[in-house]
């Protein structure tokens, strides 16, 4: 049977590394983006590789109502909600305006929150889904100069265990992946320097992949994992563990 993926923040390394994973396990694919035209496209022709369908949608879910204008570009009941859009903002609390505070709420809280709202209806009748969170280290430990960042993650993993609870007997599971330092274009801003000093922090010497990120998201998403709910799952190399 036919299953489909909702995967926001699909035109990013880990979100591009989610939509081929699960392209590759056969689900058709909604790939959401919202700047970046030339990376959704890419990622969108090499999941159709695999024989499935991708529909490619778009919006800027770091402002108000921006959820119903996605929800209205989705034309079928959602299996796998994977919630991956996100931003990072460097800087100290004070240096941040208010509307910045406000937009990363939306983007990283709000957004998911009410996209999660109105796509359920479906999985709950159907008595079947999953959905993902994409959090963060810094949802767990919270990071300084990262303090709007940490705290959304943060929200967002007390959302996915309460949901669980919520959603038991349903049998939608509910669970997140808080990766760590991940080789990524987030860290394109770091020197060779401070890259060499982020590896020699970290227990197994190394920064993850997107590949190793999306492989955690992809056992979340399958049978394999039938009794894991409510869960945040770290991918970090045993850093900060």
């Amino acid at each position: 049977m036919k299953q489909t993926c909702l995967i926001t923040g699909a035109s990013g390394d880990i979100g591009a590394a989610i939509a081929e994973k699960m392209a590759a396990r056969g689900f058709s694919l909604y790939l959401h983006y919202y700047k970046n035209e030339k990376g959704i496209k890419k990622t969108a022709n090499i999941c159709r590789t695999f024989g499935v369908n991708v529909q490619i949608v778009n919006a800027d879910l770091s402002e108000k109502n921006s959820v119903n204008h996605l929800v209205n570009q989705i034309t079928e009941p959602i299996d796998v909600l994977i919630h991956n859009s996100g931003s990072s903002y460097y800087g100290l609390l004070t240096d941040m305006t208010d509307k910045e505070i406000e937009k990363s709420i939306q983007l990283h809280l709000t957004s998911p929150i009410q996209l999660t709202k109105a796509l359920l209806p479906p999985m709950i009748r159907k008595q079947n889904g999953a959905i993902i969170v994409i959090s963060s280290i810094w949802g767990l430990t919270g990071a300084s100069c990262e303090v709007i960042y940490s705290a959304v993650k943060g929200g967002l993993n007390s959302f996915v265990k309460a949901l669980a609870k919520e959603l038991g007997p349903t049998t939608i599971r509910v669970n997140a992946v808080a990766p760590g330092a991940i080789k990524t274009n987030m860290l394109s801003s770091f020197s060779e320097k401070e890259m060499e000093q982020l590896e020699e922090d970290i227990p197994m010497g190394r920064l993850g992949t997107p590949a190793e990120v999306a492989n955690a998201v992809s056992f979340l998403s399958s049978n394999e994992a039938s009794y894991i709910n409510g869960q945040i799952l770290s991918v970090n190399g045993a850093w900060y563990c």
